[in-house]
């Protein structure tokens, strides 16, 4: 029930309790008054309806985005934050009381005509997805979660492919043997890129973790790195990983830690990495075809399972969460398979001991 009071100012001050809800407010004549009473009254009829409340009549998605960033105080990676500016751009405008699944039908429709894939229009929509969620579960508004997810689903009766390729490109040993050749000969190349690639191969590890490693994370008793902010699908910030350094890891890094004792173990950008390696790849003669220097995780991670190493032990050393997330990082052969079992396998004597070992029994 909304109450009016005239203040000895001359103002007007409305206050609204129903449901459990309290509002009060002040203005300077008895009709805005009004008009402000009447709607927290819809407003806490809404709320005791449905348990939610009412969409703000004049709110924009742009005004949602601005919001859930806000509050989600955390940074985003380049793809997020590049996703999340496109849907301003093209959704921003669109109140939402008004969206609906034809308004994204229509955005679907834009995006396909502007030459983005199903896999892509399908990270759009999720990350959407996401907003949505918080601006129902965490501000109690009352839109339907399900806009986006219902939208993303209708892309496979367009007949959108929204499974990314998976790729299993490895460097191959000739390769790499053409790569450290050029940055070995080459006197001006001032970042050790044969050592950073060893390094990679022999830790699996991604090229910026490999920049953010710190000599004050290394244990050199139990040979192990602390990984700061490890790559996560969920949780990245404050995700920290120690990981063991095997051999050939360990091998590269006893050399660093004579002059140094504190900052980073390769003090490196890793754009300047990353740009270093696909130059390399144009220069040799001749050049290397759609190679990255993530390949080079990929190839690690299948050399780690030809050792014999199990999936949990291998996980460790990858970062990967679950065997569904490793498997497209695996390239065994049967030839491996086949390898495995025979080193496991006792040796059988020769012929000739065998018969004197009968003999003798006898």
């Amino acid at each position: 029930m909304a109450t009016f009071s005239q203040l000895p100012s001359g103002k007007w001050r409305a206050q609204v309790r129903r449901a459990g809800l309290y509002r009060a407010a002040t203005f300077v004549t008895k009709r805005e008054a009004k008009d402000w009473a009447s709607g927290i009254e819809s407003q806490a009829n809404h709320i005791a309806a449905g348990g939610f409340a009412p969409i703000p009549k004049a709110a924009t998605v742009s005004d949602l985005i601005d919001k859930y960033t806000e509050t989600i105080s955390k940074s985003y990676g380049k793809t997020k934050t590049a996703t999340l500016a496109m849907l301003k751009r093209d959704l921003g405008k669109v109140k939402l009381v008004n969206l609906n699944n034809v308004v994204l039908r229509d955005f679907i429709d834009r995006r396909e005509d502007a030459g983005a894939g199903g896999v892509t229009i399908a990270a759009d929509l999720s990350h959407l997805s996401q907003i949505l969620k918080w601006a129902r579960h965490a501000r109690q508004l009352d839109i339907s979660e399900r806009l986006a997810l219902d939208a993303r689903a209708s892309l496979s009766h367009r007949g959108l492919n929204t499974r990314s390729q998976e790729r299993n490109r490895e460097p191959t040993d000739n390769e790499l043997a053409q790569l450290y050749s050029l940055w070995d000969s080459n006197p001006r190349q001032t970042i050790p890129m044969s050592t950073l690639c060893r390094f990679a191969l022999a830790t699996g590890m991604r090229q910026g973790e490999i920049c953010r490693l710190e000599i004050d994370d290394l244990n050199q008793a139990e040979k192990t790195i602390i990984i700061r902010d490890r790559k996560d699908p969920k949780n990245k910030q404050g995700n920290d990983q120690v990981v063991p350094l095997l051999p050939d890891a360990w091998v590269i890094i006893k050399p660093l830690l004579t002059d140094r004792k504190t900052g980073f173990l390769f003090p490196y950008d890793e754009r300047s990495v990353s740009a270093a390696f696909t130059r390399a790849c144009k220069k040799v003669k001749p050049p290397i075809i759609d190679l990255h220097f993530h390949d080079l995780r990929h190839r690690a991670t299948a050399s780690f399972f030809r050792m014999g190493l199990d999936i949990p032990r291998v996980a460790l050393l990858t970062g990967h969460k679950t065997w569904t997330m490793l498997r497209r990082y695996t390239a065994i052969k049967p030839s491996d398979i086949h390898d495995t079992i025979n080193k496991a396998k006792p040796e059988s004597p020769a012929p000739d001991k065998a018969g004197q070992k009968k003999r003798r029994a006898k």
